[in-house]
């Protein structure tokens, strides 16, 4: 992966990770489109440079995490990831076998967007607008939700978001919880592809880590690539936010199936495999 390959995938990162259109999804196509998708590092940055759009989260709610005297809204952020972070451990590696599969991004970017066109009318009485009314239990049900989107093309933040508003959650709310939840969520995801995981290549078995700081090539696409997502994450929540409270979910839900369908026509002409 050179610079400009590292560029353009943590764009795709940054633009899409807290949009629910699957950032997995759109960093597939990207890498295959480059013709990078098969490679080890690839599948390894795209977990990775997800650390700069945690960061992006973090700064822009600071006040609210690094407000050590509201123990309940860390407690509420562990009880939520949980069941990500327990499933993700033990279907790790048929997760990575679905990450490898252009087809599925296809089909679940489809689907996803049909819902999508219809989630505003059918959640119409949400009456949780604080973070007070979000209770353990509605945070371990988002966290259930969340498990949905290990699948490539649901999208992490749709998912959160959805169950959310399932819980009775404003739409604003069940977006930044989204957000919140995202950071332990992304973090664990990242320290583990970094330090736990075992990646192969040239017949080498080695730690994330290590695969980066092996060359300088791969060290300065992990820098570059993460300090890209995290500006363009930054831009993309706050247009985010804006967006959601005036026009909803329904121009996600047709740029998600008119994406898919392109994805299959792209398939179907052996353009993307």
């Amino acid at each position: 992966m050179d610079i400009f390959e590292a560029i353009i995938v943590a764009i795709v990162e940054g633009l899409t990770e807290f949009l629910p259109v699957s950032s997995t999804g759109h960093m597939i196509v990207a890498s295959s489109l480059l013709g990078i998708h098969k490679e080890e590092f690839t599948k390894l940055f795209e977990v990775s440079i997800q650390f700069g759009a945690i960061i992006a989260v973090v700064l822009l709610y600071w006040k609210k995490f690094f407000d050590f005297t509201r123990w309940q809204f860390y407690l509420k952020l562990v009880i939520g990831v949980i069941p990500a972070l327990v499933l993700g451990y033990l279907f790790s590696d048929k997760i990575d076998e679905l990450l490898e599969s252009t087809l599925m991004v296809a089909i679940t970017l489809l689907l996803g967007g049909v819902v999508l066109l219809f989630i505003d009318n059918y959640f119409k009485n949400q009456t949780i607008d604080s973070d007070e009314g979000i209770t353990y239990k509605k945070s371990f049900i988002v966290g259930l939700w969340q498990c949905i989107a290990m699948m490539p093309g649901v999208s992490r933040s749709a998912a959160t978001i959805i169950g959310g508003m399932q819980q009775k959650l404003t739409r604003t709310l069940a977006a930044e919880f989204s957000f919140f939840l995202a950071v332990p969520t992304m973090f664990a995801a990242t320290a583990y592809s970094l330090f736990v995981k075992k990646w192969e290549a040239g017949g080498v078995v080695r730690r994330g880590y290590e695969v980066i700081l092996e060359s300088r090539e791969n060290t300065i696409a992990f820098a570059v690539g993460n300090l890209v997502a995290f500006v363009v994450a930054i831009l993309a929540i706050r247009f985010f936010i804006g967006f959601l409270k005036k026009y909803g979910f329904r121009v996600f839900g047709w740029y998600r199936i008119f994406a898919g369908l392109i994805l299959i026509l792209l398939l179907w002409l052996g353009v993307l495999h």
